[in-house]
């Protein structure tokens, strides 16, 4: 059921957290679902979603113990996502990941059936959010602008612009996820 699989990616600032914990609150009951927990080597106090902070060598420890059915790093940071937050699927339950770009093509080989989602935002409106997180410096918010990732999204990708209102991005999502599934529970 790796297609209940959800991979949202999108550059820092596209609000992919905000899209994913509006959809969050007007997804179906009826259709299980479960927003993966991320391990990630920033402090918990940071600001932002709810998640695992760790430490560098205890992330790298369990990274080399295979703790993670996913892990990546970007902008300094090391992310993963355990094992027992995929298990779901193996239910029939949809799983939504806030991933990486860089680590889709590890995705996609291994979880070839997965929804990917990807959030954009112009730059004018990712310089405004980055710098109103207030976590990092001008010239790092620069330097997450000007990186240039190049990719290779597979052709049935989701693309949602988040430049507006943050319900229509949401509903755009929801739509194009009830669009694409077999779920009649989705329709609800």
């Amino acid at each position: 059921m790796s297609d209940r699989l959800v991979y949202v990616i999108g550059p820092s600032g596209a609000g992919k957290d905000s899209v994913l914990q509006g959809l969050r609150q007007v997804w179906p009951a009826a259709a299980p679902a479960h927003w993966a927990r991320r391990s990630i080597t920033r402090p918990a106090t940071s600001g932002g979603e709810h998640h695992e902070a760790l430490e560098d060598s205890s992330f790298e420890q369990q990274r080399q113990a295979n703790a993670f059915a996913m892990h990546w790093k970007a902008n300094g940071l090391s992310y993963g996502i355990r094992h027992s937050e995929l298990q779901p699927l193996d239910f029939g339950h949809w799983v939504f990941v806030n991933g990486s770009r860089s680590w889709l093509p590890e995705l996609l080989a291994r979880w070839p059936e997965a929804t990917v989602v990807h959030i954009g935002a112009a730059p004018a409106v990712l310089a405004q959010r980055l710098s109103a997180r207030g976590r990092e410096t001008a010239e790092s918010v620069a330097a997450r602008l000007g990186r240039q990732v190049h990719l290779d999204l597979p052709v049935d990708s989701i693309r949602i612009d988040n430049n507006g209102v943050l319900e229509t991005a949401v509903a755009e999502l929801q739509q194009a996820l009830r669009d694409r599934s077999a779920d009649a529970m989705l329709s609800e």
